[in-house]
């Protein structure tokens, strides 16, 4: 067992590694929508577009975000006794989630610690799995309580392999909580909702299944959009030093306008693999939870380029342009092609406002 570690946090139960992921939820709002059967029951979404389905041509070669998704739900009867009988670990009967095997472990006493409930997803047969066997997938574990504003929610992602094969919280909750409402006739129930990541590195990929999408993007929306603002206002800074420098900017000006025609044309054009490459060793940190996230808004923005492509050729409706952005780029089969002159656009990144921030953190969208 590992020693010395930040419990609140995802950990292997073998491993020394902490996962840098956000402690258990508690807002009530956010616990209470989470808990409820909203998802299931088909509220309408308010995420973005694209951002609902997974139905395209990116998985003609293998299975979908929604094959590799599962949930499981595990009853503890007689609680009580166990955890007061039971030192060590209880294993949930095995389950099949993305073609993989798991299992649900929990510690009543704590792993390595003595006032907490300690809980962890793991590989079910590991040791008999080929050498070099990994899986890769985000996972939701909750512990259920009767009133489910108070339902406790931990998210992580994780690689398993055969060095951690099991992942998830040594401080899940305080052992003293577990009898405030989640025993209820001497039953815990456990849930778990388990996602295996198909990941690519060649351009953004759908990571996420549909429903599960819907719940964590409210959970991690302003997590997800502050990622993205650092970046771009991180480079906008440096393109406005750029343009406020009084020597180099009209150097720049200078030598752009002395282009020819085609040199310029060339100047406009990228091959789109070798920037969707950059793009995605940017964004998608495997320890961060709300990488997850970040890559299926990337696609999604990817989506809507290839749609205004795809409406320029007359082979399908526009958006509505009062309601989007004027690109700064466009997609010409397989090349990304600035949508202006060099100059302009580079104003206009400095210029244009961005979003205004979401001040209201994680909460229920849907209600």
């Amino acid at each position: 067992m590992a020693g010395g570690i930040n419990d609140k946090y995802g950990v292997g139960k073998s491993s020394e590694k902490v996962s840098n992921v956000q402690p258990c939820q508690s807002m009530e709002a956010l616990a209470e929508w989470r808990s409820s059967e909203q998802v299931e029951n088909g509220t309408p979404s308010t995420s973005p577009p694209y951002w609902d389905t997974d139905d395209d041509d990116d998985y003609d070669s293998g299975p979908r975000p929604s094959d590799l998704f599962g949930k499981h739900t595990w009853k503890i009867e007689k609680f009580s006794e166990i955890s007061k009988t039971t030192k060590k670990e209880i294993k949930s009967e095995v389950f099949v989630v993305g073609g993989y095997k798991w299992y649900i472990l929990i510690y009543p006493n704590g792993c390595d610690i003595c006032d907490h409930l300690s809980l962890f997803l793991c590989v079910a047969d590991h040791d008999k799995l080929l050498p070099g066997w990994k899986h890769f997938a985000q996972f939701t574990i909750s512990v259920v309580n009767q009133d489910p504003k108070k339902t406790k929610f931990s998210d992580t992602l994780h690689r398993f392999c055969k060095k951690e094969h099991d992942w998830g919280w040594k401080r899940f909750m305080e052992l003293s909580k577990v009898t405030d409402g989640f025993v209820v006739s001497d039953v815990l129930e456990i849930k778990a909702h388990v996602q295996v990541i198909r990941e690519r590195g060649d351009r953004p990929f759908r990571c996420l299944d549909c429903q599960y999408r819907r719940e964590l993007v409210r959970v991690y929306l302003t997590n997800v959009e502050q990622i993205c603002r650092r970046f771009v206002e991180e480079k906008r800074g440096n393109l406005m030093k750029l343009i406020e420098d009084k020597a180099r900017w009209p150097s720049f000006c200078e030598f752009w306008l002395e282009l020819d025609h085609n040199s310029r044309r060339r100047m406009y054009r990228e091959k789109s693999d070798s920037i969707l490459k950059v793009v995605v060793k940017q964004f998608f940190v495997e320890k961060e939870v709300t990488s997850t996230l970040v890559m299926d808004s990337l696609y999604s923005g990817l989506k809507a380029l290839e749609c205004q492509r795809i409406c320029k050729n007359g082979k399908a409706k526009l958006l509505d342009t009062e309601e989007t952005p004027a690109p700064i780029v466009r997609l010409e089969k397989d090349m990304f092609v600035l949508a202006d002159d060099v100059l302009l656009l580079l104003e206009r990144a400095v210029l244009e406002p961005l979003p205004p921030k979401d001040e209201k953190g994680p909460q229920n969208r849907a209600k």
